[in-house]
């Protein structure tokens, strides 16, 4: 494998010889575009928090990231076992609380 690829069920992304699980395919582009935006917004409060040291501010950081992720489909139930309706609700859920 080259250095990032995804497996042969392209259900993982592998970077650095590590898997991750890839997001959700059968999300509307426009959807990831936003659940990614709330991602690196969220990363980026997380590590501002950081080095300021503000527990509660990196504890909200951290929940957003997650919720991204959830809504992306890189956490929680894999979203191949789940039907499209219900991961597009999961990503749509994910980002109605982002907002």
């Amino acid at each position: 494998m080259s250095e990032d690829e995804y497996t042969e069920d392209d259900k993982w992304l592998v970077v650095k010889g590590r898997r991750w699980r890839r997001t959700d395919p059968a999300l509307e582009p426009s959807v990831i575009e936003e659940l990614k935006s709330h991602l690196g917004a969220a990363r980026n409060a997380v590590r501002q928090a950081q080095k300021r040291g503000d527990e509660n501010d990196l504890a909200e950081a951290r929940r957003q990231v997650n919720v991204a992720k959830h809504g992306l489909g890189e956490r929680g139930e894999y979203w191949w076992e789940m039907t499209v309706e219900d991961r597009r609700r999961r990503a749509e859920a994910a980002l109605n609380e982002l907002r």
